[in-house]
Parts: structure tokens; sequence; C-alpha cells
């Protein structure tokens, strides 16, 4: 895993940072490199969860391929939002 200069993973709550080993494997697995570009700094929409320092972004690389995307999705369970935005991965923890 890398993480872009500038960016502070150390505030990541408990729940959000488990996640990055799993999402990491899963990116390893298809011979990606996981980066994570984002968490509370930069510009965020109001309310949200990357100001609680429970979200963080990580570039796309090759995961357009809907087997990738599920099988995040699946490892993190109904508890994570996962969502693909046009240049990044957005992954947040919000329990329902």
């Amino acid at each position: 895993m890398l993480i872009k200069a500038g960016v502070d993973i150390s505030r990541l709550k408990r729940e959000i940072r488990r996640s990055l080993h799993k999402v990491e494997a899963i990116y390893n697995k298809y011979n990606e490199e996981l980066i994570i570009t984002s968490t509370y700094e930069g510009n965020h929409g109001a309310g949200s969860l990357h100001y609680a320092n429970d979200a963080y972004d990580a570039r796309k690389a090759n995961l357009n391929r809907p087997l990738i995307t599920n099988e995040i999705k699946k490892e993190l369970g109904k508890h994570f939002d996962f969502v693909i935005e046009c240049d990044h991965l957005h992954i947040e923890y919000d329990p329902k």
C-alpha cells in the first residue's frame, strides 16, 4: 500500500482502518497497487465521513472490472459504502 504525500491515515477510526488491508489484498490479487489519496485532507462534501475519520479515497487503477468491485463490496460487508467516482474510489464506514 502506498500513501500519497500529505495524506495522514493515523486518524482513521478502527473499523475503516481495518478495511485498508482487506482492500489492499484484493488490489494485490489483481496485481494492482493500492494508493490512498485522501482521508480528512482536502475538500469533501458537507457532512462527509472524511471529516469524521471514517472514510478514505484510493486511486481506481484498473478497477473498472465488475468482478473486482463486487469482490471489494462483498469483502467489506454491509456496514461500508463503496462508491466509484470518476477518478477515485470512495470507501466509508457507515453502519446503518
